[in-house]
């Protein structure tokens, strides 16, 4: 499992299987190898919501942003 986090408070936001965490790497950009933190808006979730992302996980990232438009997640395995 993959617990998704607030990057700046630190808050666990919820947890991904490995596929559904796999599916979110794909999408959004890694600025390296070691990278374990990624940039959300809301306009890219609509656009996986759209695509048919699995459900959980486009529930996981709506609560990341909560009633804002961006914010930073980052990940780690728990």
């Amino acid at each position: 499992m993959i617990e998704i986090l607030d990057k700046q408070t630190g808050r666990s936001i919820g947890t991904l299987s490995e596929e559904q965490f796999q599916l979110l790497a794909d999408q959004l950009e890694e600025e390296s190898a070691s990278d374990d933190d990624y940039y959300l808006n809301r306009a890219t979730v609509d656009i996986l919501e759209e695509q048919g992302t699995d459900p959980h996980l486009v529930a996981v990232l709506r609560s990341a942003l909560g009633a804002g438009d961006e914010t930073e997640i980052r990940w780690r395995r728990a």
